[in-house]
């Protein structure tokens, strides 16, 4: 909700917004009064309004805004281009939350408000509660589905810590918790004390990747200090203040989306260290460090390399240019992509030549695919340009135990004796020596 009594005002502010954060949806109003009338019919993430309105001061709104049921706890913004020392004075206890100069321009309060948004985000997240008391389970649920959050309640330690296991090992992201609240004293066999002990211990999830707020009746030093010993984040004691518990669970979960946030940057970092930029497949260095566990798992033998190389590809970059070669390079990478999926490893091996490694194919079914391969590649025609592979292929079912080195030397000299030959063709390398694909699908 945008308030503003300058028209031109709301109508810039409406319209840049729009344009620029996607999925948003602005309302605006001239006057105070026209705003708490939608604020008591309709639920907003963001206000941001004037200092100075029609009918009413800007903080004199704020300050309604703040005693209303539904927006207690919405992030109010004043737009102003006059703040003055009143402002400064009265706006925290007037309940604002932040203030921008319009004299810097309304495009900068996009950027503001962009990354507002982003430090001030709506409370979202699940949450695992473990309480004993039907009633105090009741109203504390209520308190923190009031407020959007997903709530999965437990009355014991045992049921909660058995939720946890299944999804650190199901891994499945949509089903994980943000962070566990638990009364400390529960019934059963453990307390709550004993799940925050399982949780650091057992289960080997940090402060940040499970952030931990203890329930108590007990105020003291002592309760306290046991509580942060056992890993707990922060702690509220009984009876429930709405406003301090609010308050505690959207710092945890602001630890949380922020642990979140580095693991997926940290995942991604390690995702493009391991991937060729060009042509989106692996790069040589994930072959070298994952290659020799992947064709000895001796639960899926035989393994194969294939080594392709894309034929004449020095003329390509010759005489159209390196740019037309890197364009024929990426399209191979994304038909090998598409091809094998995830069922194999691929990889960019230098230059225009790729590997891949197979598990648990027989000779047919391998000859098979590189062919079919070949042949789609003589149909891509990337750039405008038709193209064609040499394929080499060798097994460890011909020399069990053979490693990496030995299976891409064996492939290599398949791959050589197919460039010979003639070139878009498929040859497998074989203890009796290399032989043309064809040969062995006829025998």
């Amino acid at each position: 909700m945008a308030v503003d009594g300058s028209e031109l005002s709301r109508t810039i502010i409406s319209r840049i917004l729009r344009n620029a954060i996607e999925g948003i949806e602005v309302l605006t109003c001239a006057t105070a009064e026209e705003a708490l009338q939608l604020l008591s019919r309709q639920k907003f993430d963001l206000i941001t309004t004037a200092l100075v309105l029609p009918d009413m001061d800007g903080l004199d709104l704020s300050r309604r805004i703040r005693r209303s049921d539904n927006h207690r706890y919405t992030p109010v913004i004043v737009v102003s281009g006059d703040a003055d020392s009143r402002l400064l004075r009265e706006g925290f206890a007037a309940g604002v939350t932040d203030y921008f100069d319009k004299s810097q321009g309304y495009e900068a309060l996009v950027e503001f408000i962009r990354d507002f948004l982003q430090r001030h985000c709506g409370l979202v997240g699940r949450i695992l509660y473990v309480e004993d008391s039907r009633t105090a389970a009741a109203i504390n649920r209520q308190i923190m589905e009031k407020h959007g959050l997903q709530v999965t309640h437990t009355t014991t330690a045992e049921q909660a810590l058995g939720l946890l296991e299944n999804c650190k090992h199901e891994k499945r992201a949509s089903q994980e918790f943000d962070i566990v609240i638990t009364d400390f004293f529960l019934k059963g066999n453990m307390t709550g004390g004993d799940l925050l002990h399982a949780i650091r211990t057992r289960l080997h999830m940090s402060q940040q990747e499970m952030p931990v707020l203890m329930i108590t009746a007990n105020n003291t030093d002592a309760a306290q200090i046991e509580a942060f010993h056992a890993g707990a984040n922060d702690f509220v004691t009984k009876p429930i203040i709405e406003e301090i518990f609010m308050a505690r669970i959207r710092s945890l979960l602001l630890i949380k989306q922020q642990y979140n946030a580095l693991r997926s940057q940290a995942e991604e970092m390690c995702r493009l260290a391991v991937t060729d930029s060009l042509t989106g497949v692996r790069s040589k260095r994930y072959l070298l460090d994952h290659g020799e566990k992947f064709i000895s798992d001796p639960h899926r033998q035989p393994a194969w390399a294939m080594l392709l190389d894309i034929d004449r590809f020095k003329q390509i970059n010759d005489n159209l240019g390196h740019i037309t070669g890197d364009h024929v390079l990426a399209a191979l990478g994304s038909l090998l992509k598409r091809f094998f999926q995830n069922d194999a490893i691929v990889v960019r091996f230098g230059g225009e030549e790729f590997a891949v490694l197979l598990q648990n194919y027989n000779l047919e079914q391998v000859s098979t695919m590189a062919e079919t391969l070949r042949a789609q590649v003589e149909q891509l025609h990337p750039a405008n340009i038709g193209i064609t592979i040499s394929i080499g292929i060798a097994s460890t079912g011909d020399s069990p135990g053979m490693d990496l080195t030995r299976l891409l030397v064996a492939a290599d000299q398949a791959l050589y004796v197919a460039k010979r030959s003639g070139r878009n063709r498929v040859c497998i390398y074989t203890n009796a020596g290399v032989v043309p694909a064809t040969s062995m699908e006829q025998a």
